[in-house]
C-alpha cells in the first residue's frame, strides 16, 4: 500500500515533485471517480442544467484539478467532490419538494409571451433583445410571434414555446 501511495501518486510528494507518471494517474483516478460521484448527483444535472448546476460544475472541477496537480491533499479533496455532490442533491431533494427552495435555488420560469404579446418588461429583465427573441423563436420554426400562445424563459435558460 506504501508503495502505491508514494510511489504511483505521490501522496505525500510537493506538486513540484510530481512526476508526469503520477500525474497522470492521479487524473485517470480522478477521472473515473467523477464519473462514479457524479452518476450519484441526479442523472439531469448536466442535460437541462439550471445556473445551481452550473456551480456546481464549475466548483468540482476547480477542486478536483487540485487533486491532479497536487495543489491540495488527494485523499481529502476528492472526500470534498463528495461532499459538494452531496450537498447538492439535498438541495435539489429539497427545492423538489418545496416551491419556495424551488425559486430560491433553481429560479423561476418568465412568460415572456402569451396570446401573441411580446411582454417587454419580461424581456428586458431577462435581458433579452428583440433579436435575442426572434432568433430563440426562428429555431422553433415560428417567424412571429403573433403564432404563440405562450412562450417562457425556462430555469435552464432556453425558451420553450406553446404554438397557437
Amino acid at each position: 500500500m506504501e508503495y502505491i501511495s508514494e510511489t504511483v501518486l505521490g501522496l505525500w510528494k510537493q506538486p513540484h515533485d510530481l512526476g508526469v507518471g503520477q500525474l497522470c494517474v492521479r487524473a485517470a483516478i480522478v477521472y473515473v471517480v467523477m464519473i462514479l460521484f457524479l452518476r450519484m448527483a441526479k442523472k439531469r444535472f448536466l442535460s437541462r442544467a439550471t445556473i445551481f448546476d452550473v456551480i456546481l460544475g464549475i466548483i468540482i472541477g476547480s477542486t478536483a484539478s487540485r487533486a491532479i496537480t497536487g495543489n491540495a491533499p488527494f485523499l481529502r479533496t476528492v472526500a470534498a467532490v463528495l461532499v459538494l455532490i452531496g450537498m447538492h442533491w439535498l438541495l435539489s431533494l429539497s427545492a423538489r419538494d418545496s416551491t419556495w427552495m424551488g425559486w430560491l435555488i433553481k429560479g423561476k420560469a418568465d412568460v415572456l409571451i402569451r396570446n401573441g404579446t411580446v411582454d417587454t418588461t419580461e424581456l428586458r429583465r431577462a435581458h433579452m433583445s428583440d433579436d435575442d427573441l426572434a432568433e430563440d423563436l426562428r429555431e422553433k420554426g415560428i417567424v412571429e410571434p403573433s403564432e404563440v400562445k405562450e412562450a417562457r424563459l425556462e430555469r435552464s435558460g432556453t425558451l420553450s414555446v406553446v404554438k397557437r
